[in-house]
């Protein structure tokens, strides 16, 4: 086994990015499994937790450029997972909404997350998860949230 150079393991930063990378790799495993993607999962979340959507709103909200979000709804519009309607005010505007079918999906990937969770912070015990867990929501607020 190869050692991590100590001058690495001193940086935060390294750790993070490792720790992440690591993360996000099982992660899209068990999405893939599920023939879905982070973005995926990130849309149906959005549009779980915050209602009907147009799609540019969407865009912004998740930060994902225009035409990537499209794609992603093309998937999930093809998978029965959300629904698109043009807006009656402003045929411009196209509306996005979560489906049932998306909500069971958005439940079955919030379950394979979880599992990647308690695999990834099996070393932490519940005091420590939730100290972790608040201090990454401030880095997180902090960098992109302007707060």
């Amino acid at each position: 086994m190869e050692e991590t150079p100590p001058s690495l393991l001193a940086l935060t930063p390294y750790l993070l990015s490792r720790v992440g990378k690591t993360a996000r790799g099982r992660i899209a495993e068990r999405l893939t499994a599920r023939e879905m993607r982070l973005w995926h999962m990130a849309v149906l979340a959005a549009l779980a937790d915050f209602g009907p959507h147009a799609q540019r709103d969407l865009a912004a909200r998740l930060r994902i450029d225009p035409s990537d979000v499209v794609k992603v709804l093309d998937e999930l519009a093809a998978a029965g997972r959300v629904e698109r309607a043009r807006d009656p005010a402003d045929r411009r505007r196209v509306t996005v909404t979560i489906t049932a079918a998306g909500r069971t999906a958005l439940s079955e990937l919030t379950a394979d997350t979880s599992a990647v969770q308690e695999e990834v912070l099996a070393p932490l015990d519940e005091g420590e998860r939730a100290v972790l867990h608040s201090l990454l929501r401030r880095i997180f607020a902090h960098l992109h949230e302007g707060t």
